[in-house]
């Protein structure tokens, strides 16, 4: 009793005024009476110091209690606090310094080797954008749209109602190809006044590489967060670069959205790692929150698949938070991310429907619907503790129900195709999506070998009594990278350097010639009909109309792909002819390359797909042959015979590439 009362008398004595105002203790007041309100006030004043408490807590404690650590492990070792300044600050701009050589470096060697391989500085326009293949080609021939326009504004209205590219058919093609990276390539061109300074191909694929520098440099922080050394960063690095046919595709395309959009998601992912550390103090948190919130939106603008790869990385997110590794209120924030990068992504991608029904969506939504259960409902209860175990499983439950829902009501053709797309084309089969986990595997092994924490756990289960595990675990986590360093060195280093001064050489000149011939003798309101990867090609060089393009999320464009296509089938001269004759095409291209295909696999060539899709495809015996009536069309139109000779009149040919006519007036020869 008397420990009580000493409190108590405390503060009478220190707060005399507020006693004689009739304030009493908080015990005193929910005794007291009612009328004057004072138990009122009190829960009030209460229940907001600790909401403010709750709201500081994180920042309170990592600029307090971090201090206070330091400065007993200072005193212990008898360091002065300005010698831990300095050697911190050291630490942190030869880190920073190395993370930004690393990146640069990275982005000369992407240059040098493009340079090398294609020969770019010494070919003629034409021949440097025939480089561009496929669906790159299309990317960078909007681009160019963009540049010649009069004013940017009617650039993008005339992507955004383009109908001289795609015969009978007017698309968003913003939309459609997500061209928000061209958008801002061209804006940054035009408003740097780089247009006397640099060429427009340079500036584009400069900015490219200047984006892979940044994903190298945001990799190297990510293990140095992690491991608290930036030896782990230039592990990364190392590993990065050597496994490069696995961690990037920029080889085989340079416009293509991944490398626009892979290296937002890594700066996404270095912020993370250092947003929900612990040891945080304010600025520093608040700093990683608006990188998270800034890399995450423009992620999501740059690339359409960019919700699946979130998506998984919420359901990491939410493991952690369950299993209490990460904090709940951090993990939280970052679900709001999500959810204002999937609304702004909505709206500014012309109402995306994908987005709606997309799992992310769902998951984020069910886990703050989780989230608002448990709060609401009273700790100790038995109803709490049910959720509390029943957690992931109401998560899991509740979001395979809102998105079956929401695919009920909301029309998501573009999705569904999307998911065929993943299915089909990639089989799916990881090792065709290598270059998304190779650079985070690469970072992961860096931070198991550099991280001090790891060795001395790996220590203490291995009950190591002989030399103390904290001392060999700092030995070790500097020794082991830095010998795995220099091997890498010894190794890769003499590779790397040779493949640099090897002069490669990119000679194709049947497709220059082609394209010559297009822009010399084909009329201006023609329309070609092909491959859609020669397609995108001649769209890009020559400024033609195209009957196709190699794109894989709208309805018609795959049902044109698929039907044209059949000129390397076995049907007949008239079903050809009304195929190509339904999309206006007047100019038929057909490729030696892919007519006269030699796969290592059967079956898995172009020709051989469309046998079975047509049912041309006989098994006797264990074996397989392809049977029709008909020969195969870009064989049997070389043969200048009748009936091929009345539908198609061959106009030019080369090594490669055989160009015919459509004829609009049919004659019937014997």
């Amino acid at each position: 009793m008397r420990e009580r009362s000493r409190p108590r008398g405390r503060r009478e004595a220190g707060g005399g005024g507020r006693s004689a105002g009739g304030a009493a203790s908080p015990r005193r007041e929910r005794r007291g009476a009612p009328a004057a309100g004072g138990g009122r006030r009190s829960a009030m004043e209460e229940g907001a110091a600790d909401l403010r408490h709750r709201k500081k807590q994180n920042c309170t404690e990592s600029d307090k209690m971090a201090p206070e650590e330091r400065n007993k492990e200072n005193a212990k070792l008898g360091r002065s606090p300005k010698y831990m300044l300095i050697q911190r600050f050291a630490k942190l701009f030869f880190g920073c310094l190395a993370a930004v050589t690393s990146g640069m470096m990275y982005a000369v060697y992407l240059s040098t080797y493009h340079e090398r391989k294609f020969w770019f500085s010494s070919r003629q326009e034409l021949e440097r954008e025939i480089t561009f293949q496929g669906d790159s080609a299309i990317y960078y021939s909007f681009y160019k749209e963009l540049l010649k326009a009069p004013s940017f504004e009617r650039g993008v209205y005339e992507l955004t109602h383009n109908n001289k590219t795609v015969s009978l058919k007017t698309i968003n093609a913003v939309q459609q190809m997500t061209l928000y990276p061209e958008l801002i390539a061209s804006v940054l061109y035009q408003a740097s006044g780089s247009e006397e300074v640099i060429e427009p191909v340079y500036f584009y694929i400069g900015i490219v590489f200047g984006l892979q520098g940044i994903y190298v440099t945001a990799l190297f922080v990510t293990s140095w967060v992690m491991s608290g050394t930036w030896l782990a960063g230039m592990l990364t690095v190392a590993w990065f670069i050597i496994n490069r046919t696995d961690t990037t595709r920029i080889d085989y395309s340079i416009p293509s959205r991944e490398n626009w959009a892979l290296p937002y998601f890594a700066c996404q992912v270095a912020a993370l790692t250092g947003y929900l550390k612990k040891t945080l103090n304010c600025s520093a948190e608040k700093f990683c929150y608006l990188l998270v919130s800034a890399s995450t939106y423009t992620f999501m603008m740059m690339w359409e698949y960019s919700h699946y790869l979130l998506f998984v990385q919420a359901v990491s997110l939410f493991l952690l938070d369950s299993f209490a590794l990460a904090q709940t209120q951090k993990v939280h924030e970052v679900y709001k991310i999500y959810l204002f990068s999937l609304f702004l992504g909505y709206l500014l991608q012309f109402e995306n429907s994908a987005l709606l029904v997309s799992p992310l969506l769902s998951l984020v939504a069910a886990l703050m619907l989780s989230k608002c259960l448990q709060m609401n409902m009273k700790k100790g209860t038995f109803m709490s503790r049910l959720l509390k175990i029943m957690y992931i499983y109401l998560v899991l439950t509740i979001t395979v129900t809102l998105n079956f829902l929401l695919k009920m009501f909301v029309p998501h053709k573009e999705n569904e195709h999307l998911l065929k797309f993943i299915e089909v084309k990639l089989g799916l089969n990881t090792t065709k999506m290598k270059y998304l986990w190779t650079p985070y595997v690469c970072m992961l092994a860096a931070f198991g070998v550099c991280s001090p924490e790891l060795w001395m756990t790996l220590f203490k289960w291995l009950r190591l009594k002989a030399v103390h595990p904290i001392l060999l675990a700092l030995i070790l986590s500097m020794a082991v990278p830095t010998i795995i360093g220099f091997s890498l060195w010894k190794e890769f280093f003499p590779r790397i350097m040779t493949e640099l001064s090897e002069l490669q050489e990119f000679y194709d000149p049947d497709t220059v010639e082609l394209m010559t011939w297009i822009k010399r003798q084909a009329p201006v309101a023609a329309v070609f009909a092909g491959s859609p990867q020669l397609m995108g090609v001649i769209k890009l060089c020559t400024g033609w109309m195209v009957s196709s393009l190699p794109l894989y999320n709208d309805d018609d464009l795959l049902k044109r792909n698929e039907n044209i296509y059949q000129i390397y089938s076995k049907r007949s001269a008239e079903d050809i002819y009304k195929i190509l004759t339904s999309y206006k095409a007047n100019f038929l291209v057909i490729e030696d390359s892919i007519c006269n295909e030699v796969g290592p696999v059967r079956g898995c060539r172009v020709k051989d797909l469309l046998d079975i899709a047509n049912g041309h495809v006989v098994c006797e015996e264990g074996d397989s042959y392809a049977y029709s009536k008909y020969g195969r069309f870009c064989h049997e139109i070389k043969m200048n015979y009748s009936p091929y000779v009345n539908y198609f009149t061959r106009v030019y040919w080369n090594r490669s590439y055989f160009v015919y006519r459509i004829n609009t007036v049919i004659s019937f020869q014997s």
